[in-house]
């Protein structure tokens, strides 16, 4: 494992580094590579989800919080200065093996220095039951990258700001709650933060690349889709109907379409499921289909699953049969 190092120590936004990520995975022969970053008060949402379900938008205004789209799936985090970014990338088109051994590499890292953190079925790291770190992944053409976060410590107000009512009351109540389900690395360990991320480093990689000026305005270059209006908000498509269904081991899966005559004209799907495929594939299967359950599980493909991460193709027709 080669750790990725810029040539200078400067403080740089979220989106710089979601562009490091596409940089050593595209433009460098690294097999596998691994780099930790921290970033100013951020919230990052998936790849298909919406800004406006997820994000307090006019608190982040308020506060200075910047907001941010990735290309991979899963839901909105927060981050800041007092928690930990990582990101890994390997030479794989095998997307579940590849986020698994990363999970795996972290659990270990942390159990050498006596943190008991135990992975979870789906993203998540866990210490005591309770979520330490979530995790998520996309793929290029013979390249995966995983990404997530790692708590030390957090402002918790900030974070349950940021994807909650601005409403006094529901935030104590949030804080508390959302307290009650994530562990802090700090309530564990006597180490700082500098030094777990040391360690982190020196558990998971041998060797150290640093990259050099050209690559820097590389990145910037690719940073700067990251930064358009069009990415980071999307284009809400046109619908007459919206439905919604959290499934187990799946996630929240949110289908807004446009139906004239019970025919699927257009279809979206939004929420914090992982794609581990090509979600147009679903999207053009479905466009032109009577809205009915054989119509429906008929046009869909057998291998959903590798679309959607542990969907089936009833878990489809159940969200967009909800209500009717």
């Amino acid at each position: 494992m080669v750790y990725i190092q810029l040539p200078q120590d400067e403080e740089r936004q979220l989106s710089f580094y979601l562009a490091m990520e596409e940089y050593v995975a595209r433009e460098t022969d690294v097999r596998d590579a691994f780099f930790i970053w921290q970033v100013e008060p951020s919230v990052i949402f998936g790849r298909n989800q919406l800004i406006e379900n997820e994000v307090n938008i006019d608190y982040c205004r308020r506060n200075g919080v910047k907001m941010y789209r990735r290309k991979s799936g899963g839901g909105c985090v927060y981050a800041d200065k007092s928690n930990m970014m990582l990101s890994f990338v390997t030479s794989s088109d095998y997307v579940c093996l590849t986020y698994n051994r990363y999970i795996m590499m972290v659990v270990e890292a942390l159990q050498k220095i006596g943190i008991d953190a135990k992975a979870n079925g789906r993203n998540d790291i866990m210490i005591d039951g309770r979520k330490v770190s979530g995790n998520a992944f996309y793929h290029i053409p013979g390249r995966s990258i995983v990404h997530g976060t790692m708590l030390y410590d957090t402002d918790m107000r900030n974070m349950t700001a940021c994807i909650t009512p601005d409403d006094e009351k529901l935030l104590s109540k949030g804080v508390k709650s959302v307290r009650q389900h994530i562990a802090l690395l700090k309530d564990y360990t006597t180490m700082s933060l500098d030094e777990i991320r040391r360690s982190i480093i020196q558990s998971i990689c041998e060797t150290t690349m640093t990259l050099d000026e050209e690559a820097v305005r590389k990145i910037k270059e690719i940073e700067k889709e990251y930064l358009t209006e069009e990415f980071i908000y999307g284009n809400n498509p046109r619908y007459t109907l919206k439905r919604k269904r959290r499934i187990e081991g799946v996630g929240t899966i949110e289908a807004r379409m446009e139906v004239k005559n019970s025919i699927i004209r257009d279809i979206d799907l939004k929420g914090d499921f992982f794609l581990t495929g090509d979600i147009d594939t679903i999207r053009k299967a479905l466009k032109g289909k009577r809205l009915a359950r054989e119509d429906i599980l008929s046009a869909l493909p057998d291998n959903i699953g590798d679309i959607i991460m542990n969907l089936r193709k009833e878990h489809i027709a159940e969200v967009l049969l909800e209500k009717l």
